[in-house]
This record gives structure tokens, C-alpha cells and sequence, in this order.
């Protein structure tokens, strides 16, 4: 199934129902009075959050919602009936907003989060309602309230713990893979990923965090480069991001320079993002010779200036894994224990460490 995380739909309500003129006309009964009933409300429009839904597909194609009007009410006290809501299923991590203001009118973070979008009007009066002592015969009626309309715009941004960053064949759907059952598409050229991967790791029992895998970065991402920087908006919601280098580049490339080309399209895309906490991850030490690994990472920790957490592993050969588990599984144990709302935009500049500088 092709993945869609953002899409811009129209919703309508429906209109209430108009209310009914009549008067009761029976035989030997010759001032009946009035019996005009209401109308019906009309369909409003729900969002619902589904845990089994991961795409916004659906909505790429089926742009526009509309639900019914109410019925006009009738003689003989008759309501008219209310129509029924439609209920827009969407997986939980979507952001609806209004594509016209850009208001987030609503997040929906839970799975069976009901979130309404657009009432339906309500039902106009009969002229049952404005009989009075001295209005015997009343020949009022209102006609049904419209209904809401609105053009949203549906962004979805998973829900995970822990964030992939990397160049592209950095080997983050191979250490997602590694480390879970999640199985992403992986092969020896670059952009495998076309989508985010999510993975539940578990370091023990009743110990586990979401991780995320999101399509490679590169220099010039935010104007377009690759697959651009949009898929960044997946790791908004992360506590942790790890920062995935290849220590050993086939091309020969500097794993110095792929960091501080990183490091600036993740500024350039939001600051926010940029401020949270970010561990370095050296991989692929499977490809050099060991007794080189030590001094090679120390090299690169050396020119980039980093006093942050830093570790290295071999995805492949599942080897460095388990310590880097530990210190990921105790860094995000910390945020459930204090529990902060999902979506916090909290500021961890205090505990990042310094930018990489210049040689």
C-alpha cells in the first residue's frame, strides 16, 4: 500500500430539516390547532482515531465528505428524523488543522479519540411551537440551521520514542530490523526507505519504546534534494533522536561531513527538532579492520567537538547492540515515568551538547 501522510480534505454537515405549517383536520373536530412538527438535525462529520490504520490514503482520493440533511418535519406532530454521522476513521497520529487559517483544531493521540470536525444544523420549529393563548392559529414556521463546512488538512505524524536520522545507506532499516520485527525493504542503494518503519523494541519484560525509521537525508534536503526533509515531521513527537553515521563509507566519504550536513537540514526544517536530544551512532564496524574501530570513532568524535553520548555497533552483526538498548530504554523511562503530554514541544537544548565545530 502506498504511504500517505498528508492529504487536504473538504467536510460538510448537513442541514437541519425545515419546519411543517399544518393543523389538525379530523372530522367533528373543527378547531384542531396547529400540529406542525420539526425538523430533523442534520449529519454531522467525526474524525476517530484507528490503531490499525497507518496512511491517509483514503483520503487522497476521497477528498470530499458530505453528510445528509435533516428530514422536514410533518402534520400530525411528526418530527422529521434526524440523519445519521459520518465517521472518518484516520490512524492515530494525525493533525487536523484548517487548510485556510492553519488551525490545529485537533490532534488525535489515542486510539477510539473522537473528535468532532463539523455539526450538523439544527432542525427548524413548527408551527406547534408558536401556539400561544392568544395565537390560536399559528402559521409561523423556521426553516432548518445550515450546517458547518470545512476544508482541513490531514498531516500525519507517527507516534514513537525513538527517531533514525541518517544519510541514505547509513543502515537504519538494517538496525531497525535488527533490533525488532519490523522488516523494511533493505538493498545496497541509496533512498530503500520511501516511508516511515515502525518498531517495537523490547528489552525485557514489560520493558519496550516505539522506534522510527524515516526515509535518508542529504545535503540540500530542505530545497528538494533526494526525498526532501518533509519526512522529518515523523520524528516531531520523538524523545530521542539517534543519529545513525557510517563509519565506513563505500564511497569514501567523510562521516564529519555527513554529520554537520545533517545536523543543518535538521535547523533549517524547525529548531524544535533540532533542540532534542540527539546521541551519535557509529555503524557498520563489521567493515573495519578492529583493531582500528576504537581510534577511527575517536577521530570523528575529535573533529566534530561532540561531548554527547556516543556508540558504536555493527547492525548487521548485531554486535554493540544490547548496551545501546539499555541506555535508550532508561533515557525514554524517564519521560513515561513523568508522563508529559505527547505532543510537548519541550526544550532540551540544556542537555545537548555543543554544536560541531570546525577541524
Amino acid at each position: 500500500m502506498k504511504f500517505v501522510d498528508e492529504a487536504v480534505i473538504d467536510v460538510s454537515a448537513g442541514n437541519g430539516g425545515a419546519g411543517c405549517v399544518s393543523f389538525r383536520r379530523e372530522k367533528f373536530i373543527p378547531f384542531g390547532g396547529p400540529n406542525g412538527g420539526d425538523g430533523g438535525r442534520g449529519g454531522s462529520v467525526w474524525a476517530i482515531a484507528d490503531r490499525n490504520i497507518n496512511t491517509l490514503i483514503d483520503y487522497r482520493y476521497a477528498r470530499r465528505h458530505e453528510a445528509r440533511n435533516g428530514e422536514a418535519g410533518r402534520g400530525s406532530d411528526q418530527y422529521g428524523a434526524a440523519s445519521p454521522d459520518i465517521e472518518l476513521r484516520m490512524p492515530v497520529g494525525t493533525m487536523i488543522s484548517d487548510a485556510e487559517t492553519g488551525e490545529l483544531l485537533v490532534e488525535l493521540l489515542e486510539h477510539g479519540q473522537r473528535a468532532l470536525l463539523v455539526k450538523g444544523g439544527d432542525g427548524g420549529f413548527g408551527n406547534l411551537h408558536f401556539k400561544t393563548s392568544t395565537n390560536r392559529s399559528p402559521r409561523q414556521k423556521t426553516p432548518g440551521w445550515p450546517g458547518e463546512a470545512k476544508k482541513l488538512k490531514l498531516e500525519l505524524r507517527v507516534l514513537a520514542d525513538v527517531g533514525l536520522l541518517g544519510m541514505p545507506n547509513a543502515g537504519k532499516s538494517t538496525l531497525i530490523a535488527a533490533i525488532s520485527n519490523a522488516r523494511p525493504k533493505i538493498a545496497d542503494y541509496p533512498f530503500t526507505t520511501l516511508h516511515p518503519n515502525l518498531g517495537v523494541v523490547r528489552v525485557g519484560p514489560e520493558r519496550s519504546f516505539v522506534v522510527a525509521d524515516i526515509p535518508g537525508l542529504i545535503e540540500g534536503a530542505s530545497e528538494g534534494a533526494g526525498l526532501g526533509h518533509q519526512f522529518l515531521r515523523h520524528l516531531q513527537r520523538t524523545r530521542l533522536l539517534l543519529h545513525i553515521v557510517d563509519a565506513a563509507p563505500f564511497d569514501d566519504a567523510d562521516p564529519v561531513v555527513q554529520v554537520r550536513a545533517i545536523v543543518a537540514e535538521l535547523k533549517k526544517y524547525d529548531p524544535k527538532l533540532h533542540a532534542k536530544p540527539r546521541w551519535l551512532v557509529f555503524n557498520k564496524l563489521d567493515m573495519v579492520p578492529e583493531a582500528e574501530r576504537e581510534a577511527r570513532v575517536k577521530g570523528y568524535v575529535r573533529r566534530l567537538r561532540w561531548k554527547g553520548p556516543v556508540y558504536s555497533i555493527s547492525a548487521l552483526a548485531r554486535e554493540g547492540l544490547q548496551p545501546l538498548l539499555e541506555a535508550i530504554h532508561a533515557h525514554v523511562a524517564q519521560f513515561q515515568r513523568e508522563a508529559p503530554p505527547p505532543d510537548e514541544r519541550f526544550d532540551a537544548r540544556a542537555s545537548m551538547p555543543p554544536e560541531p565545530g570546525d577541524e
